[in-house]
């Protein structure tokens, strides 16, 4: 949590000009040039499920055939081939060049060599470089605490595969924030419990969304929305389902290399978005320190 508020209110630090490198480079990733290829195109949901792919492996893509791509995103092989065309190639062989040329990446030697579990491990450490770049430009996360802490009460929305997530963000929250409301349990009482949380004075909603995306989270965020509420989203790609019905989306990759979709990412980005909401919440500290107090009155925890 920082404690220099007088030299961050500007985003200058001393030794700024390491920040402003490390985002030079961040900008300069490949799968940020795959984002920028990205923008600006209406992508089908097929598409955007391709495009996610790409991203969460940008590394690989250069070098990958239309069928292999096909087979990660888990599209047909014609599906990829209107992908490079809407994205204004001739063809896939056409995009994949232009990869190569924009987004060079050298495959790991090592890899191979890995087996089902360890590569699972790896892909998830490669998940959390990529959110250390795009957290090399920490306005959109400032801005998401600075909008959590002001929202009195704080909805928390998370369903299905997003639960723990949520629930762990709440967990925590609630320690510095004077009035978290944790939505974990779908439902037709989600809009009830909206409903409440803007009477009682709520100005935003924080949402974890991850895959598989159920419906009734985009018609939650899209509830809340109407109903005034500003609506920032953690959710596992910029073109997750979600992110039409969110104001400020942070993305955070989830591995797939596994049965079940490994969350770490998000999980890191949601402990981030505390650290931000505590620097917004004055008496945070104070609260911090009046839990620890009582929790050694009442011989809380094993030590």
């Amino acid at each position: 949590m920082s404690t220099d508020r007088d030299t961050e209110a500007d985003g200058r630090t001393p030794g700024a000009g390491a920040v402003e490198d490390t985002g030079a480079r961040a900008a300069d990733s490949p799968a940020n040039r795959l984002q920028t290829l990205f923008e600006g195109h209406r992508l089908t949901p097929t598409q955007r499920r391709i495009a996610h792919s790409m991203v969460r492996r940008a590394a690989d893509v250069p070098f990958l055939s239309s069928v292999e791509l096909a087979e990660l995103a888990g599209v047909s092989q014609p599906s990829v081939t209107r992908f490079a065309v809407a994205l204004g190639f001739d063809g896939y062989p056409a995009l994949r060049r232009h990869l190569r040329e924009v987004a060079p990446a050298e495959q790991s030697a090592d890899s191979a060599s890995y087996n089902e579990y360890q590569q699972a491990v790896e892909a998830e450490i490669e998940n959390l470089r990529h959110l250390a770049e795009a957290l090399a430009d920490p306005r959109p996360v400032r801005e998401a605490g600075r909008l959590l802490a002001a929202s009195r009460p704080l909805p928390v929305l998370g369903l299905r595969a997003a639960a723990s997530q949520a629930y762990g963000f709440a967990y925590f929250a609630a320690k510095v924030h004077p009035d978290v409301r944790l939505l974990h349990e779908g439902g037709t009482m989600i809009h009830d419990r909206l409903d409440a949380a803007v009477r009682a004075g709520a100005s935003a909603l924080l949402c974890f969304a991850l895959p598989r995306h159920p419906r009734e989270v985009v018609d939650a965020l899209a509830y809340a929305r109407e109903a005034g509420l500003t609506v920032v989203t953690v959710a596992d790609s910029a073109f997750a389902p979600v992110a039409k019905v969110s104001d400020l989306l942070l993305p955070a990759p989830v591995g797939t290399g596994l049965a079940f979709d490994t969350a770490c990412a998000p999980m890191l980005l949601g402990r981030v978005l505390l650290e931000a909401m505590c620097d917004d919440l004055p008496d945070a500290q104070a609260r911090l320190e009046e839990f620890d107090a009582k929790a050694a009155v009442r011989g809380l925890f094993v030590e």
